[in-house]
């Protein structure tokens, strides 16, 4: 069995061995009443009862891939990853493979993932994650084309707002920020009955829209309504705290995100909050982030080059190291947040040359952003 923590001890201390497999290492933090945590125990008990169970066993893995994606822990992925173990081929039912991309991207093996998906798309042709997923690994790579042929193929497919989000997202990111909000916004009006999960994602993509189009008070109100849905989202908290801490409210963030120390995004977050008000919690957040990242290049697993460039670049003061780290995230996840760190550690080293990849990006993609084109002008 896989068994992955976040390492709090400082980078050089001795890992702990387990005797064997069977060893609990670390209990995660939940309350037994809490619902999450019951209905992880149903489904490790269905699978318990019959462990060649593929659909209990990928039911199982993604419940964990969802706690990983709403906590920011990523010790689930490797419980999820064990539960699909005795299926390692690509002739694995389509549930197992999609259950296993979701995995693989998580751990960024984008093209691993993408095989899978193809194959769950032979094996089902109207497989709606599979297109979903596809859609988002495409716009990680900043693959818009291939992302928008997914989106129109969610068409008919997929709920409405889905459908429509897919290609709303696309459109923000390709000069089409504003019509692409219209046209969420719309979608979110005509589908009150969605879930709660779909309307925070959308609710969330609308609030990213106006921050980038430098409507503040929208912004709030989207990521506030967001917050009001009661789902524990580490991209959305994540998300809101950046807005934040660009609005000046340091104070906020820290009350936010005070319990969650576990995320790595988060506590990065947390940490600058708490340098920018002085307070005494900053230094040994600080450093608990560098052990942090230590251990995860030690294990070959750096899966938040993104966060270790900020981290290099506005807590330890290191720009050229920052733009290394950011410049090797650049080859594998293209998103807004990656290109901002990219050219921020560029500009802070002074070296317009290292840039070229994400200004070309900026080019080519369209992206509206006034902000990030204003620092892009420093560099051009």
């Amino acid at each position: 069995m896989a068994v992955f923590a976040l390492f709090m001890a400082a980078p050089l201390a001795a890992p702990r061995v387990p005797p064997d497999d069977k060893t609990v290492l670390e209990r995660l933090p939940a309350r037994p009443s809490d619902p999450a945590m019951v209905e992880l125990r149903k489904l490790r008990a269905d699978l318990a009862k019959a462990p060649t169970d593929s659909t209990a066993a990928a039911g199982l893995a993604l419940r964990y891939f969802r706690l990983a994606s709403s906590e920011g822990d990523p010790r689930y992925v490797g419980y999820a990853e064990a539960a699909l173990l005795p299926w390692r081929g690509s002739d694995a039912p389509a549930e197992v493979l999609f259950a296993r991309a979701v995995l693989r991207q998580y751990r960024h093996d984008f093209d691993g993932a993408l095989k899978d998906l193809e194959r769950v798309l032979q094996l089902d042709p109207e497989h709606v994650g599979a297109r979903s997923w596809r859609a988002a690994i495409f716009m990680v790579q900043a693959n818009y084309a291939a992302a928008e042929r997914e989106c129109a193929a969610l068409e008919g497919r997929a709920t409405e707002l889905l459908a429509t989000a897919c290609h709303a997202h696309v459109g923000a990111l390709t000069g089409a920020t504003r019509p692409a909000y219209s046209r969420l916004a719309a979608a979110m009006q005509r589908n009150p009955q969605e879930s709660r999960e779909a309307r925070l994602w959308a609710l969330t993509r609308l609030a990213e829209m106006a921050w980038r189009l430098e409507d503040a008070s929208r912004a709030e109100r989207h990521f506030r309504e967001a917050l009001a849905l009661g789902l524990t989202d580490n991209f959305l908290l994540a998300e809101y705290s950046d807005f934040l801490l660009e609005q000046g409210r340091p104070r906020e963030v820290v009350g936010l995100l005070e319990n969650w120390v576990r995320s790595d995004s988060l506590l990065l977050r947390l940490a600058l909050a708490e340098r920018a008000l002085n307070l005494p919690a900053a230094k040994a957040h600080e450093q608990a982030l560098a052990d942090r990242f230590a251990a995860a290049a030690l294990r070959g697993e750096r899966l938040h080059m993104g966060e270790e460039a900020r981290f290099l670049l506005q807590l330890k003061g290191e720009p050229r190291t920052a733009l290394g780290v950011a410049a090797e995230n650049w080859k594998s996840q293209r998103e807004p947040r990656d290109a901002a760190v990219f050219l921020e550690a560029a500009a802070a080293a002074r070296d317009a040359k290292a840039a070229q990849p994400v200004l070309r990006w900026l080019e080519l993609s369209g992206f509206e952003s006034p902000a990030l084109r204003r620092l892009a002008a420093t560099l051009q």
